[in-house]
């Protein structure tokens, strides 16, 4: 199934050597502290949180718009440590979600309107349904399906989830084309 392309204002975008294409009407805050390895889409109204830890991103990512991604923290008896949030490869966000997890494997889809839990991990290969809320802490294993309000196991994910999230990535990258003049 190929996508229609999505066009995009050229002028709205900052496009890096690496092929990141970043919205100039998102917040990177900290952005010395942001790492994007190349070829991610970073869309509109969308937050990324560098100012509070190191935010790494893998390669070939789609984080849609109004997305806000910041590291996790626990609470300690003299206050408040933030820990760094590792986002893999080929990793799809979609809109409105806010992720707050300790480690986002590669090749994870996570649906609309979605919580991730401070400090959760989501392993390689798994995907969070639409409107899910999980708890903190959780730990998501690879191939698994979730869903919820609290988010439990919904469902397995096929052995071909890798391939499956490599090309939609990188099909919405090669169809994120700027407006022709």
């Amino acid at each position: 199934m190929d996508l229609d392309d999505v066009f995009y204002q050229k002028e709205q975008y900052i496009e890096t050597a690496s092929g990141n294409k970043v919205s100039r009407q998102s917040v990177l805050c900290g952005s010395q502290n942001i790492v994007l390895n190349g070829k991610t889409i970073v869309e509109k109204d969308c937050i990324i949180r560098g100012d509070l830890a190191n935010v790494r991103v893998g390669r070939n990512c789609i984080i849609k718009s109004r997305s806000v991604i910041r590291p996790p923290f626990k609470k300690f008896n003299k206050g408040v440590a933030f820990f760094p949030c590792v986002v893999g490869d080929h990793v799809y966000i979609e809109e409105d979600s806010i992720v707050n997890a300790a480690q986002v494997g590669s090749f994870v889809h996570i649906g609309k309107n979605c919580v991730i839990g401070r400090r959760c991990v989501l392993k390689d290969c798994c995907q969070i349904a639409d409107n899910t809320v999980l708890p903190p802490e959780t730990v998501v294993p690879p191939f698994m399906l979730f869903g919820g309000s609290p988010g439990a196991q919904i469902g397995d994910l096929p052995e071909c989830t890798q391939y499956l999230m490599t090309d939609a990535t990188k099909q919405y990258y090669e169809h994120f084309k700027p407006l022709p003049k």
